[in-house]
């Protein structure tokens, strides 16, 4: 899965993806930007394109195990589908931390002692198998301009 974690204006996600139990990548990038919009995706790699496209109103064919912090015109949103409902957005408030994917409850608990977004990940990764590799961050703008930052 992954790990996402957002905080005081910077997203934190890692860079490894899985196959069950077998690590296949330590070095990828999760951050995907279309149209304008970026989205930081967790869950399934291969189901990533159809979370982006349910996003921009494909209607997606069979299960999406993909969910996404999406910044969207100065926006911040959690994204998912779901299997009966299909795509659900639910916004972010930008002055409080969030996390998404298998590290969740590392990263709530790493940033409620004070931890910030790339340190949160950092940490999830030390008990989170699904979590790994270079962590990557995206400093996001008082209007919601996202540029790297490391």
């Amino acid at each position: 899965m992954t790990t996402i974690a957002y905080k005081d204006g910077v997203i934190a996600y890692d860079s490894r993806v899985t196959r069950g139990d077998l690590i296949t990548d330590d070095d990828c990038d999760k951050c995907i930007e279309r149209d304008g919009v970026k989205f930081f995706l967790s869950g399934a790699l291969c189901d990533y394109d159809a979370l982006v496209g349910a996003y921009f109103g494909t209607a997606p064919t069979g299960k999406v195990d993909a969910s996404a912090i999406v910044v969207d015109s100065g926006n911040l949103i959690m994204v998912a589908v779901d299997d009966d409902t299909g795509l659900w957005k639910s916004p972010i408030k930008p002055d409080r931390p969030y996390a998404i994917g298998s590290g969740t409850p590392y990263a709530f608990a790493a940033m409620d002692m004070g931890a910030s977004a790339e340190k949160a990940v950092e940490m999830a990764a030390r008990r989170d198998t699904s979590t790994g590799g270079k962590v990557r961050t995206m400093r996001i703008d008082q209007h919601g301009k996202a540029s790297s930052s490391g």
